[in-house]
């Protein structure tokens, strides 16, 4: 019977030697000795549409994968990748402003959403004029006391806060006007009024109704195609251009109607991380209470028998196992503990912990406040890449907010209050993200000491520039001075020549360089050399 059945089988049997990892990879499996992932190349019919330049339908072609006819618009984005796999990604959808805002009282989604922008305004930024206009200093002290007044830093703080945890955040420049479709139109500088700006409002994002016209949904060519170009805002209609809108995350086309053309909250990509981190983290106590486990030979039959009396021994049982006493087992019982190992529990925790930072594109070391564990990482990379994410948040979501806020300042208050300036415009320089000590900033000087030193000796440069460089340096400790010094009596010597024994205004005859008023003559002069003396010898 068995040399029929082999007999039966004349024709070779062909395998396959390679396929697709998918639900697909029936229709691609190929032979031994073709090319893996072979996919051929289907030319679809095409409606033809009036091809100005030659093309016929025989020039359009797409690449199928199963060799049956398809474009983008009919494929099944399930059946690709599989339903299990397709189904994880699709519950990770726009979840909503509520369950968001929600989401955000836990401590650690909190300190997520809060500490990008907070690091990012710390230090603040310095006022700076680029169109050749030279200010008094009233002028832009007047500027910084309205930022005070504003309250521009916990705008910004609050911009970023609300706008990492809904996805959006919108910023509304108050501006009091008589028009009453002033907002409806697009914003312009000159109609702002003497004293009509008061300041910043933010909206939530569930206060708002994005309004389309027809070049947002019906031409892909607009530049703000799927971008609403006005928003309902309560009872009023608001242009884009008097909101200042900050969005994280930001989708596809295809998905900004579902997420209100808002983006990707932090919340959303970070909730699943930020539960396992928690369940993680309670886990460990729970361990710790009952990472001793008893087991003892008995018979089951007459436990199950007599259930009250054996669980009052178990009771009597754990009662003394709790408070540390000693059981005594008779001849006939067998008494074992399994111990449950608590080492590297700890790296497991932060390691989960620091999966949420990376989502939330803070280092762990600072989320947390602890050193790193589990990636034996220093964070020198980390802290060095989110200084880099900072300063991308500040140049494009951080300062166009402040600059058209002092737009509406200069317009509104500071041409009000001095008339005699002429019209001006100011940019936001950030400072350095790194604090310095106390220390570094001593050294710092010191290094600016002795380069101004050099340069004065070489002429580049006289003692005026160094002191007015002194009086504009925050750091130096001499920016209160005067900029020009206060004239010397008569006859009194100059601070710089006093320890050397010569009169001010003097030049030393031994230097022809150091006349009077030049700068060899200003500098500090060395000590001369001592001529030791010796005592005459008796009887020389």
């Amino acid at each position: 019977m068995f040399e029929k059945l082999f007999s039966r089988a004349a024709a070779p049997i062909k395998r396959a030697a390679g396929f697709f990892s998918s639900p697909l990879s029936i229709f691609n499996r190929r032979d031994e000795g073709k090319p893996l992932f072979e996919l051929p190349l289907i030319k679809l019919p095409v409606a033809t549409l009036g091809w100005e330049n030659g093309l016929t339908n025989e020039d359009i072609g797409f690449d199928g994968s199963d060799g049956t006819p398809s474009v983008k618009g009919g494929l099944n984005p399930v059946g690709a990748i599989g339903n299990t796999t397709a189904g994880w990604f699709l519950n990770q959808n726009f979840i909503g402003y509520q369950l968001s805002a929600i989401l955000m009282q836990n401590w650690l989604i909190d300190k997520a959403c809060s500490m990008p922008g907070r690091d990012a305004v710390r230090n603040g930024y310095e006022i700076t004029v680029n169109d050749a206009v030279k200010l008094h200093a009233p002028v832009l002290d007047y500027m910084r006391q309205k930022d005070k007044d504003y309250k521009i830093k916990k705008h910004l703080k609050e911009f970023v806060r609300f706008g990492r945890g809904f996805g959006i955040r919108v910023a509304i420049f108050v501006v009091q006007s008589d028009d009453p479709d002033y907002y409806k139109k697009p914003f312009n500088i000159d109609g702002i009024a003497p004293g009509s700006y008061k300041g910043i409002s933010q909206v939530d994002p569930y206060w708002m109704v994005p309004l389309l016209t027809n070049n947002n949904t019906m031409d892909p060519s607009d530049p703000r195609f799927y971008q609403p170009t006005f928003w309902q805002i309560g009872s009023k209609t608001y242009h884009h251009t008097h909101l200042c809108i900050f969005t994280t995350g930001v989708v596809a086309d295809v998905l900004k109607p579902a997420y209100y053309y808002g983006g990707v909250s932090i919340p959303q990509r970070i909730y699943e991380r930020v539960y396992a981190a928690e369940r993680t983290a309670n886990e460990a106590p729970m361990l710790a209470m009952t990472k001793r486990l008893t087991t003892i030979t008995t018979d089951v039959a007459e436990a199950v028998a007599n259930p009250a009396e054996f669980a009052k021994k178990m009771e009597i049982w754990a009662g003394y196992r709790d408070n540390y006493g000693i059981k005594v087992s008779g001849e006939d019982e067998e008494i074992k503990q399994f111990e449950t190992s608590l080492n590297d529990m700890d790296n497991l925790i932060m390691t989960q912990y620091q999966l949420a930072a990376a989502i939330a594109e803070v280092p762990g070391t600072k989320l947390l406040g602890t050193q790193p564990k589990g990636f034996n990482s220093t964070g020198e990379y980390e802290e060095a890449s989110y200084h880099e994410s900072l300063e991308s948040l500040q140049e494009n979501d951080l300062t166009p907010m402040v600059e058209r806020h002092h737009q509406l300042v200069i317009k509104s208050d500071v041409l009000h209050r001095f008339p005699d300036v002429a019209p001006f415009t100011v940019t936001a320089v950030w400072k350095p993200l790194d604090a310095m000590t106390a220390l570094e900033k001593a050294q710092l000087q010191l290094l600016l000491a002795q380069r101004d030193t050099a340069l004065v000796a070489t002429g580049a440069i006289d003692g005026q520039d160094v002191r007015k460089r002194v009086i504009a340096d925050p750091d130096s400790g001499f920016n209160g001075l005067p900029e020009n010094p206060p004239a010397l009596p008569p006859g009194a010597l100059a601070p710089s020549l006093a320890s050397h024994g010569g009169a001010a205004g003097n030049g030393d005859p031994a230097d022809p360089e150091a006349a009077p008023g030049s700068v060899a003559a200003a500098l500090p002069k060395p000590p001369r050399p001592q001529v030791p003396h010796v005592a005459p010898t008796p009887g020389a």
